[in-house]
């Protein structure tokens, strides 16, 4: 009996230990989750506040109301300023993909001369942050701009070759790197069968990098859509600035009074970034399932 007692006493305390040590782990987990969730809780509380300043925004709102909503849609630009922003995001994240992909299969697949440097060139660029080149950007897309109008300032062509040009390098190495983990018999049956590069990458290829190609595409999207500090020196007309640039500028000098539109205007853009999410998270999944070689 007394040794059933002197076994039971340290099983009693190994479950207590995992019981204390689960409750840490669920109350951390809590901790973060409301850390979390208050920032979007009181944006939303704001954006229903029927006042719409920021002094008498509250986490709990007073009041329910639509004006703020209802005072952005028709008392400001913010319907064309949602519209380039869309444009601009969607436009960059398929060009990127596109582009990107390209580069990472031939970077991946055959061996040239300057292979290796170009490697190490992208790794470089991406090392420096794209708006460290602002001032050197700005010059050029000057000269640009008294040449060819129609790619230069207050242009979202211009704008959209800045973008890609900071966002190529960095996603053909994680391309690569998923190219990479192809098996090479894969090419080797295609040109068997008779199969150009182009069918290869297309038909074989690109339907088993389904996972990067929108991991990369839903990064690209988000990260457009938030980018502020190029819109603001690329897009100075009001009817071609994005939702970021129109968002500061409606706060910039009247902020306790305009921060109930300011957080209605959040809202609203988060709504296509969230779409892209739920859109994109099918083709990650089939993409990982799906993504075997058959004997």
């Amino acid at each position: 009996m007394a040794q059933s007692t002197t076994v039971q006493r340290p099983m009693r305390r190994r479950a207590s230990r995992r019981t204390f040590g689960h409750m840490w782990r669920h109350l951390f987990l809590l901790a973060m989750t409301a850390f979390a969730v208050f920032p979007v809780l009181f944006v939303v509380s704001a954006a229903l506040n029927p006042l719409g300043t920021l002094s008498s925004a509250q986490l709990v709102p007073t009041g329910v109301s639509t004006d703020n909503f209802a005072q952005l849609l028709t008392e400001t630009r913010f319907p064309r300023w949602y519209l380039n922003s869309l444009v601009l995001a969607v436009s960059n994240a398929a060009a990127t993909v596109f582009l990107s992909a390209l580069a990472a299969y031939v970077f991946s697949r055959f061996r040239f001369r300057g292979r290796r440097v170009g490697l190490y060139g992208l790794l470089i660029i991406q090392m420096f942050p794209q708006f460290l080149a602002i001032v050197a950007i700005y010059l050029m897309f000057s000269a640009v701009t008294d040449l060819r109008p129609e790619v230069g300032f207050d242009t979202h062509w211009g704008l959209l070759l800045v973008y890609m040009g900071g966002a190529l390098s960095i996603n053909t190495w994680l391309m690569k790197g998923f190219f990479d983990t192809l098996p090479s018999e894969l090419d080797e049956a295609a040109r068997v069968d008779g199969a150009t590069h182009a069918q290869m990458f297309f038909r074989i290829l690109v339907p088993l990098v389904t996972p990067v190609l929108a991991i990369v595409g839903l990064l690209v999207f988000i990260a457009t859509v938030n980018e502020f500090i190029m819109a603001s020196v690329f897009l100075r007309d009001p009817d071609s600035q994005t939702v970021a640039l129109g968002l500061a500028a409606m706060v910039a000098d009247q902020r306790d009074s305009n921060f109930g539109m300011f957080a209605a205007g959040t809202l609203l853009l988060a709504l296509p970034v969230l779409a892209v999410f739920w859109y994109l998270q099918r083709f990650i999944v089939e993409g990982l399932t799906s993504g075997a070689v058959k004997g």
